[in-house]
């Protein structure tokens, strides 16, 4: 793949960056809730984030809700945007001639003349790229897409909302502009890249970013490790996440295969959070201590998250944010859940159904009080913890 890299003086460093940037960042949609530092990302709200917009294709499911629309197309990115989200998260990678594109596989399938056929995302041209799924001109027919699923068979990709392919500049011109983006650094599991490789992709990524993302808020995140600690340290204006399976699956690179490890690589690489698979926190619910004293973030993905008990019960662990397939759902639940406003007035008075429909009002805008967490005794929260691994398939 032959890249033009971006020279490295285009993009900010630590010290060309202003202690208060952080401050000018975030939109209205997300300002009361998080806080970003130099060194420190902290959630003061739970976070939701829908994945690849407003979920995932899961082209074999029995549930309409993972094949309603297109995963990772603009049409997705601002259905999600319809619900009180903070973040939806979307897969880049960077095509032949220098493009950051939106898709989350490897490889791209289509059938030509009977023959089934896939091509790398990085080995196609935009051009190319664009011409898989509908078409911008109705008139034209793009090339059919088809997808492998994880027990290899091969599926038309069929949705009930279609929408096309997308690069990352486009989804920053179209996307509902106070929606924030959790960018995927996307690389293969099993190619070894080496430094320079991997300084032209993220150079090229980050060309995209600064000249597009205004105000909108960013976060950076990736499974690849060599990739988390080189975006931290080309550019420190948007905080950088390490994703992990949380030991769920295990890999050469050990960097990967436990939250400890990841714990490591933020700690080391002056990374701002994890993005584990929620079953590694709850195999390992004793790690949650360990991130938080750690001054990181914890965030967390997997189909666990589609229910809104298991999504509840992290944030009582002290979990900060979660991605999600089913937004709508989740949003709701967690509505009900968390911030349900209730005051001790609104009790006594009888009033708390109407304070329920109307918030608070201040500065204008109709705002919603939090609740406090339940308060559990730590047996009792020691308890609940030693059960979950009991309850949940790991």
């Amino acid at each position: 793949m032959a890249l033009k890299a971006v020279h490295v003086s285009d993009v900010p460093h630590l010290d060309q960056v202003p202690d208060n940037a952080s401050l000018a960042l975030y939109s209205n949609r997300f300002s009361k809730g998080v806080e970003l530092g130099r060194k420190v990302f902290r959630a003061s709200k739970f976070l939701v984030i829908g994945h690849r917009g407003s979920g995932m294709n899961a082209l074999q499911s029995s549930d309409r809700r993972m094949r309603a629309i297109k995963e990772n197309s603009i049409l997705s990115f601002n259905a999600a945007a319809k619900f009180p989200i903070d973040f939806v998260e979307f897969d880049v990678q960077v095509t032949k001639d220098n493009c950051p594109v939106i898709f989350h596989d490897d490889v791209i399938l289509s059938v030509n003349k009977g023959t089934i056929f896939e091509k790398r995302i990085t080995e196609l041209s935009l051009s190319e790229f664009l011409y898989y799924g509908p078409q911008q001109d109705p008139q034209k027919e793009g090339n059919c897409l088809l997808r492998k699923t994880k027990d290899g068979k091969i599926v038309n990709w069929n949705v009930e909302t279609d929408d096309r392919l997308c690069t990352l500049e486009e989804a920053f011109q179209k996307v509902e502009s106070s929606l924030g983006f959790n960018i995927e650094l996307k690389f293969d599991d099993h190619i070894v890249y080496d430094h320079g490789y991997l300084t032209c992709v993220l150079q090229t990524i980050l060309q995209v970013v600064f000249e597009n993302a205004k105000e909108r808020p960013i976060i950076f995140s990736t499974f690849q490790p060599d990739a988390a600690l080189l975006v931290r340290k080309l550019q420190a204006t948007y905080p950088v996440f390490f994703l992990t399976n949380g030991g769920t699956e295990l890999y050469h690179d050990v960097r990967r295969n436990s939250l400890e490890e990841a714990l490591k690589v933020c700690l080391e690489g002056g990374l701002q959070g994890i993005v584990s698979e929620v079953r590694g926190i709850f195999r390992n619910p004793g790690t949650v201590k360990k991130i938080r004293e750690s001054e990181l973030c914890l965030l967390t993905y997997g189909k666990l998250n589609n229910v809104a008990e298991a999504v509840y019960m992290q944030h009582l662990m002290g979990v900060e944010g979660v991605v999600v397939d089913l937004v709508e759902e989740i949003t709701e639940a967690m509505a009900e859940m968390i911030n349900k406003p209730t005051t001790a007035k609104a009790i006594e008075t009888g009033e708390e159904g109407k304070k329920e429909e109307e918030g608070i009002e201040g500065e204008g805008k109709v705002q919603v009080q939090m609740d406090k967490k339940p308060q559990f005794s730590e047996r009792e929260l020691s308890f609940l913890l030693k059960l979950i691994p009991e309850l949940i398939e790991l």
